[in-house]
């Protein structure tokens, strides 16, 4: 997904000196001019030097044991198990965006929407593999910028909720599928049934420094921040100097180049999310909120293809991050 965006509006937190940093000032960026709110950061232990080299400092959780067998959630065949929604069809797909070929979900890009799973699922590893197709869309002005979709886990609430997109998503948190920026986490509000305001958030461990908009990268070991309501939590070895164009890579990069597989994993463990691209632990964050809800695969403007979108249950969480 494209990076939020704050407002005028937004309330600072109180100056570093009482405990707490003072909310980033977020440029333009985002698909939404309705994903505004404020960004609550707390600084629970004092900054740590940044760790280097930049790969060994990111040293893995212990993975509970899995106590069962894995859960195919595509099956190859169609897409039993799933339901579509697109922000301007709703539950209609007049344009075949979500469909599935030679054995893959295939989503053209053509719109703004996701492909849901009918359940809701806690405690699991998720396993999904995905590559780019060629096509860029003009929805969410993808033409000439990097390619875009995303894994939200723990979706909650009626389709089409999310106050980003104007209704084209859920509240969730987000793993980003966004070249240079596969694996960071996004948090997308949203409102429930009767109104009320779902407001996600999450805990994590950073390096020193912000990106450009202002946003922290995650580190294992480092100072601890809670983001809330909005947000994203850049995963540790993405570009310092990242630019939104079409294929855009990194020095650091994990993800495959363009027309190559990409593995992603999500350990979703009690409040706890560890995300793995291609074998390498990229972002980890802990007291998440929701903890449970709906998988999507998003429709961003960007053509992608999964080929295994695979559920491994555990048992019940395991030992709390220190």
């Amino acid at each position: 997904m494209t990076q939020p965006r704050s407002d005028s509006s937004s309330p600072a937190a109180r100056s570093p000196t009482d405990g707490t940093e003072k909310a980033p000032a977020v440029p333009s960026g985002s698909c939404s001019d309705c994903f505004h709110s404020c960004v609550r950061i707390l600084f629970l232990a004092s900054t740590c030097a940044f760790a280097a080299p930049i790969a060994s400092a990111q040293s893995p959780t212990p993975v509970p044991h899995p106590s069962s067998a894995p859960l195919r959630l595509f099956n190859g065949r169609d897409l039993t198990g799933f339901h579509t929604w697109l922000v301007d069809t709703h539950r209609q797909d007049p344009r075949h965006v979500f469909t599935v070929t030679n054995g893959m979900i295939h989503i053209s890009g053509d719109g703004l929407g996701y492909l849901a799973t009918e359940r809701e699922f806690e405690n699991y590893r998720l396993t999904a593999e995905f590559k780019w197709g060629p096509k860029n869309w003009t929805w969410d002005d993808r033409v000439g910028k990097a390619r875009d979709s995303g894994i939200f886990l723990h979706a909650v609430g009626p389709d089409g909720n999310s106050q980003d997109g104007h209704g084209a998503f859920m509240a969730a948190l987000e793993c980003n599928l966004f070249q240079g920026a596969v694996g960071d986490f996004l948090l997308i509000r949203g409102n429930a049934a009767d109104g009320s305001l779902i407001a996600p958030r999450l805990t994590a461990e950073i390096a020193p420094g912000r990106d450009a908009d202002g946003w922290p990268f995650w580190q294992k070991g480092g100072a601890q921040l809670t983001l809330e309501r909005w947000g994203r939590l850049n995963w540790f070895g993405k570009d310092r100097h990242w630019q939104d164009q079409t294929d855009f890579r990194g020095a650091h990069d994990v993800e495959s180049p363009p027309g190559q597989w990409t593995r992603v994993e999500c350990l979703c463990d009690g409040d706890r999310i560890r995300v793995t691209v291609n074998g390498t632990v990229v972002n980890e964050a802990f007291h998440v909120f929701p903890r449970r809800g709906r998988i999507l695969l998003q429709c961003e403007g960007s053509e992608i293809f999964f080929r295994r979108v695979e559920l491994q249950p555990l048992p019940l969480a395991s030992k709390p991050l220190p």
